[in-house]
């Protein structure tokens, strides 16, 4: 298995998940259960979470077939672009989802939770529409049965959103620098984050309460937003740099991490903490994994030079 074969079984995932998770929320709101609201922002943060990973191993899959006589270079184009496209609009609805978690803990003033649920409505409802139609474009390039009338008058095929952005940063020498810097300012907001939640639920620092650390959560979810997005601009400005395992690797990492950072916005365990308490057993496993799954990616990342095909 190679991650081809990742990318097949995985690229069915954001398209089923994310519409059972609107699904959901609109059944939720139809209901005015908050359970079901609640389940269904869990579904639609994962969902973006998962698809982080089922876009990079596109790539791949792409490699593994590009030179083909039967696949249609147009055909796979399309799908590029529909797929950015797509995973553009997934992860404002997943960050959205996240902040919706966020602010059931932190707040009951009952307007903005309904504000923040029209807006992952609107969003995860626009989402599904653009990912039905990159799912379609990406069985075209192989499914005859379903094939657009192919382009045979030999032109060279339109570059496309993915393209397109890749020559621009190719051709414009302040954007890779500028992203570099953001990145390295995100991951310091990230790891900062986490170490000091984390090491906190271990025991350090007993005399701050979780409470007052959780307002610390969304600066580590800007970091986060920070990190993907240059990350994704140096993953389409130069897509052959960032295969193999080790990248993929990372970003399972990252949708584990993803998955972490639930716990606190699902279980009471952590809001049970506060000046001076010890945290309970399972909130310690959970927070000792944080730190590891978040070192790894940042070990990842720094090996990719010397055993990927970065740089």
């Amino acid at each position: 298995m190679n991650l081809a074969h990742v990318h097949l079984l995985l690229n069915h995932f954001p398209t089923v998940a994310f519409g059972v998770g609107v699904g959901l929320l609109i059944g939720g709101i139809f209901v005015k259960s908050d359970e079901l609201k609640r389940a269904s922002l869990v579904i639609l943060f994962m969902t973006s979470a998962l698809t982080i990973a089922v876009y990079v191993s596109g790539n791949d899959a792409q490699a593994a077939i590009r030179d083909r006589a039967d696949v249609s270079a147009a055909a796979m184009n399309r799908h590029e672009s529909a797929a950015l496209v797509a995973f553009t609009f997934m992860q404002l609805t997943g960050l959205a989802a996240w902040l919706g978690l966020w602010k059931w803990r932190r707040t009951s003033d009952s307007g903005a939770a309904t504000r923040n649920m029209t807006v992952v409505l609107l969003l995860s409802m626009v989402t599904f529409g653009v990912m039905a139609r990159a799912a379609n474009l990406g069985g075209q390039i192989r499914h005859s049965e379903i094939q657009a009338a192919q382009d045979s008058s030999g032109a060279e095929p339109e570059p496309g959103i993915a393209r397109s952005l890749a020559a621009y940063v190719g051709t414009h020498q302040w954007v890779w620098p500028l992203c570099e810097t953001l990145h390295f300012i995100g991951l310091s907001l990230l790891l900062g984050v986490v170490l000091t939640v984390d090491l906190r639920m271990l025991g350090v620092g007993k005399t701050l309460s979780f409470a007052a650390l959780y307002q610390l959560l969304p600066l580590g979810m800007l970091g986060f937003t920070i990190n993907l997005v240059t990350g994704m601009i140096f993953f389409v400005a130069t897509p052959d740099q960032y295969t193999g395992f080790l990248f993929f690797l990372k970003m399972i990492l990252v949708v584990l991490g993803a998955a972490n950072v639930l716990y606190f916005m699902l279980f009471d365990q952590p809001w049970t903490i506060g000046e001076g308490d010890d945290a309970p057993t399972a909130t310690k496993v959970i927070a000792a994994s944080a730190i590891v799954i978040w070192i790894g990616v940042l070990c990842c990342g720094r090996l990719l030079p010397f055993f990927g095909n970065s740089f």
